[in-house]
């Protein structure tokens, strides 16, 4: 399947990696090429290497423009910050990105709170912002749950048993979304219902946050039990 990754960050890394592992034809996008590949220092606060550095060990992954990227995508996944979401998705080119399956793996955290804030809540969430913003794709929320290691590698925290959630409109676009989830290897998808239920899990990120720092680690994860 042709994949295309729009983020370069910890997110758009894990997901790469791992769907090109799983024998998919995956391409990961940004704004400028030439700039990424030229960067010689790590991200800010020294948390990942160079990304020229991470491609040299995921050579299969290409490298391409936003646009470039979604052009030849069957689907993409969103994994940049929720800031810049709506418009490197505008860079992607609408027409790029029409009829298509985006899944919107972003949070609408707001950093220069400390912790970080919501941006958008409780009325609105910012997967509907982008299913507004592009009625003709078909946007389906999950992943944004957990830690990027734990979206790619589930049995990496209680062998798999705890769940990831999806919200979406279109039923078979969220099929073929579990589809990618249980190659990743996930057990337990709870769908959650149409694109307004992704407000509930963008509003978890302020607990997770929370949890994180108190047990000092990010390989942890929900687990709903009735």
């Amino acid at each position: 399947m042709n994949i295309a990754i729009l983020g370069t960050g910890m997110v758009g890394r894990a997901l790469a990696g791992r769907l090109a592992g799983l024998g998919h034809d995956v391409v990961i996008g940004t704004r400028d090429v030439a700039e990424l590949m030229a960067r010689s220092e790590p991200t800010p606060g020294g948390r990942l290497p160079p990304f020229s550095q991470w491609h040299e060990a995921n050579s299969g992954v290409r490298v391409d423009t936003f646009t470039g990227a979604a052009a030849g995508a069957e689907i993409l996944f969103l994994a940049t910050v929720g800031s810049a979401a709506i418009d490197v998705l505008r860079s992607a080119g609408e027409s790029n990105l029409g009829g298509k399956i985006l899944v919107d793996v972003t949070n609408p955290l707001d950093y220069s709170h400390s912790p970080p804030a919501l941006a958008v809540c409780n009325t609105e969430s910012l997967a509907e912002q982008i299913q507004s913003a592009f009625p003709g794709t078909k946007v389906v929320k999950s992943l944004n749950t957990m830690n990027a290691s734990v979206m790619v590698d589930p049995q990496a925290v209680g062998g798999g048993d705890h769940n990831v959630f999806m919200s979406g409109d279109d039923a078979a676009a969220k099929e073929r979304t579990a589809e990618l989830l249980r190659g990743f290897g996930w057990e337990h998808i709870v769908d959650l219902g149409d694109i307004t239920t992704a407000r509930g899990t963008e509003m978890y990120l302020p607990l997770w946050l929370r949890a994180m720092q108190v047990l000092g680690t990010a390989t942890f994860n929900l687990k709903l039990v009735r």
